[in-house]
């Protein structure tokens, strides 16, 4: 009996040891800890490649990503490739937070792939993701405007109700505003939390929003600038305007030019440099996602200013939708041109104004002739689907009941 109770502990000890040994938890003397905040991010370069990134607590200078089809997970002759990770610390409440990125490049295009992320012996678990296709095939994506409260208790709902709606949408776009304070972590960790899993393996659009930066208020001039937790926690295209590298871009998806804004800083740069970007568009359809209205529909905001610069690009380029946040409501125009109605016979440009989150304002009447919807409250997500020659909008409640939806259709 004292010979197999002996055995017993020898036994539980050496679990112990291989639990240890296979990923050592966080704590005094580890040298590695379990990748936390992987987020999948949509590059320039869709069908051939995908950018992940990760954080841990420590590190043994060796993190890393590998990637395999996901078809060749479980063939005993493959083995994944691995891409090192590019680090940047992060110091945060007196200590330093190790921030890891890679892109994972020269992918097939329209492929399942399983990856996993961390360093030897600390790997998170297999996730996976599909590259886009090279070709105009159909696809879904989701829209959200501003979270910014409540973020953990409430808005996790609004997720999990779009991924059950929508559950083979490609990437999701988050108008900006994803949390109150950007620089802030403990915010950007309700963020994560509230998200869950779900970026693992769905990537993400990010537009930044005004609070992604600090309160103008309380600040000089010279330090107003995106919170430096941006960058090192998401890996976004740096292809915009120089100096907002990962907070304005564009990239191609299945038919669809995408054009994200910076509404808070170097506005009339990033007019010029979306002008390049669509003298040389190639695609039939046209998104640009702004935080801030161009037409707002808030009571206590009357600026006319990106009326002023991006009205005219919109308009010369015949733009489809406009994607924004920020007014903490519901509104769609009329296809509008030069500020107007649009013609039947002129190609006009929707805008959308979302809101996510719980926080809500009035919604004034300033625009109310150009406004083909208007809705006050709410927590909302929108589906839209690009079907070659037709895009299908519908905005969906907590319920997932829709209330709002139209179609806008190509004339060859």
């Amino acid at each position: 009996m004292k010979i197999l109770r002996k055995s017993r502990v020898l036994l539980f000890i050496g679990v112990l040891w291989l639990c240890a040994a296979s990923c050592p938890q966080a704590g005094e003397n580890s040298i590695t800890t379990l990748p936390e905040r992987i987020v999948l991010n949509v590059t320039q370069t869709p069908a051939g490649s995908q950018a992940v990134t990760w954080q841990t607590l420590k590190t043994a200078g060796y993190p890393a990503a590998q990637i395999i089809k996901l078809s060749e997970l479980l063939t005993p002759d493959s083995s994944p490739a691995t891409f090192p990770a590019q680090t940047q610390v992060v110091e945060l409440d007196k200590k330093q937070i190790y921030h890891h990125s890679v892109i994972f490049n020269s992918l097939f295009p329209d492929t399942l792939y399983a990856y996993r992320v961390g360093e030897a012996p600390c790997w998170s678990e297999w996730n996976q993701f599909k590259t886009a296709s090279q070709t105009r095939e159909p696809f879904t994506f989701l829209y959200f405007g501003d979270i910014q409260k409540q973020i953990f208790p409430m808005c996790s709902q609004m997720f999990r109700a779009a991924l059950q709606q929508e559950p083979e949408s490609r990437f999701w776009l988050l108008c900006g505003d994803m949390v109150n304070n950007g620089p802030d972590d403990r915010e950007w960790n309700d963020f994560f939390n509230a998200m869950g899993w779900m970026p693992r393996t769905i990537p993400l659009v990010l537009v930044p929003g005004n609070h992604e930066y600090p309160d103008k208020r309380f600040i000089s001039q010279d330090a107003y600038h995106i919170t430096n937790l941006w960058r090192p926690q998401f890996a976004q295209p740096e292809n915009g305007p120089k100096g907002l590298e990962e907070s304005a871009f564009s990239f191609e998806y299945q038919g669809v030019c995408f054009i994200v804004l910076n509404g808070n800083e170097q506005t009339k740069e990033q007019a010029v440099w979306m002008e390049t970007i669509l003298l040389k568009n190639k695609q039939p359809w046209i998104i640009v996602a702004i935080h801030q209205p161009v037409y707002s529909i808030s009571q206590r905001k009357d600026r006319t200013n990106f009326q002023d610069l991006l009205v005219p690009v919109f308009d010369r380029f015949s733009v489809d939708l406009v994607l924004q946040g920020h007014d903490h409501g519901y509104t769609r125009t009329f296809p509008l041109k030069n500020n107007q109605l649009a013609s039947e016979k002129t190609k006009g440009t929707i805008y959308v104004i979302s809101n996510a989150g719980p926080k809500v304002y009035p919604v004034g009447s300033r625009y109310d002739h150009l406004m083909a919807k208007t809705r006050s409250g709410g927590m909302l997500f929108q589906s839209i689907r690009v079907d070659k020659n037709r895009l299908q909008f519908k905005a969906y409640d907590m319920m997932k009941k829709v209330v709002d939806s139209f179609d806008i259709r190509k004339i060859n």
